[in-house]
């Protein structure tokens, strides 16, 4: 009787303590996006602010000039993606409301929008600039700068960006995000008609993994938003809510996590964040963006067992070099020490395919 009642109160806590990690995953994702969503809006403002102050656009905007609006458009993001690597997609917007360049394609200028974006009813009362994600022709994170020349309005420049990078920053910890539009906005969200559909919703990034969509299909959207979490088929779902610039609730973010991968995050009252995962791969991109020939040699040794398991296999022989030559100055014991705390923030394999 004993040995039962010790049995039970074991699986007790056990399954209370694993349930308190998972709402604390559930809330370490929720601070994730908010913190991704939060970093795109201020980088994309940043870039809009930028161009609605460059004297040459707002001229051509000013004398209606749609080919040279594009041509500096087109070669200011080009530049950017050549130096930073980074893809801007920009465009400005007539006070009418219609097309007058796009960075990516010059076949739009004077198409009307004003139908599409009815967010834009916002800066009728306002002058300041605005982020947020927004329900146009298709769902977006919208950075909009109205653009004035001596007090008079001109339009808007936009710099947009379309949940892309975002997702794959989850797919590095091994997370799956969905990112969901209500059924309601796809009048408005033409370009997403032909997209995937699940339950009330559209599914916006185009990058998702396909290997959780029958999972999502049998799940009862209605229960998961109202407890934020669910398991079903080996996968745990979790759910929070997305808001549009008017605070209007517009659809939802789903994460996915196999259950096999739960393991890897640390449990509530650890003192430090699971996201301590995904710091080895954050370390090993920015380095690569330095001069390959000193990739490794300004990291200590025991900074360089981190980055063990993300090197790409191009870069591994170099690394190697680097790292025996820094490990020779170290006894046994204490290597061993070094690969020991190594494990403490093992990260998880984002490959689930």
């Amino acid at each position: 009787m004993i040995i039962f009642v010790i049995t039970s109160l074991v699986m007790y806590y056990n399954q209370d303590i694993k349930e308190q990690k998972i709402y604390n995953i559930l809330d370490q994702l929720a601070v994730t996006i908010n913190s991704q969503l939060e970093s795109h809006n201020m980088s994309d403002l940043e870039v809009a602010l930028l161009l609605s102050k460059n004297s040459a656009l707002v001229a051509a905007l000013e004398n209606d000039d749609e080919d040279r609006g594009y041509e500096i458009l087109s070669d200011i993001t080009s530049s950017i993606f050549k130096n930073t690597n980074k893809h801007i997609r920009a465009q400005i917007i007539t006070k009418e409301l219609t097309i007058f360049a796009r960075s990516w394609d010059d076949m739009y200028a004077g198409m009307p929008i004003g139908d599409f974006r009815t967010d834009l009813k916002y800066f009728k009362t306002h002058k300041n600039p605005r982020t947020a994600i927004e329900v146009g022709r298709r769902l977006g994170i919208k950075a909009t700068v109205p653009i004035y020349k001596n007090g008079e309005f001109l339009g808007f420049v936009e710099v947009i960006s379309f949940f892309k990078s975002i997702t794959e920053f989850f797919s590095t910890m091994g997370v799956d995000l969905y990112v969901l539009l209500d059924v309601k906005y796809i009048d408005t969200a033409v370009l997403m008609m032909e997209n995937l559909t699940i339950d009330k919703y559209v599914v916006a990034n185009r990058n998702y993994n396909n290997g959780h969509v029958q999972t999502l299909q049998k799940t009862d959207f209605k229960t998961l938003a109202l407890n934020r979490v669910t398991h079903k088929d080996n996968r745990y779902l979790f759910y929070e809510e997305m808001y549009n610039g008017e605070s209007e609730l517009i659809g939802c973010f789903i994460f996915v996590l196999p259950e096999r991968y739960i393991d890897y995050f640390r449990n509530p009252e650890d003192d430090i964040s699971f996201l301590i995962n995904i710091t080895r791969n954050n370390l090993y991109d920015v380095t690569k963006e330095k001069d390959k020939k000193n990739m490794y040699k300004d990291f200590e040794a025991n900074s360089l067992v981190y980055l063990l398991d993300v090197v790409d296999k191009e870069d591994r022989q170099m690394f190697l070099d680097e790292a025996y030559s820094k490990f020779d100055k170290y006894t046994k014991d204490e290597l061993i020490q070094m690969m020991l705390n190594r494990k403490i923030v093992k990260k998880i394999d984002g490959k689930i395919k």
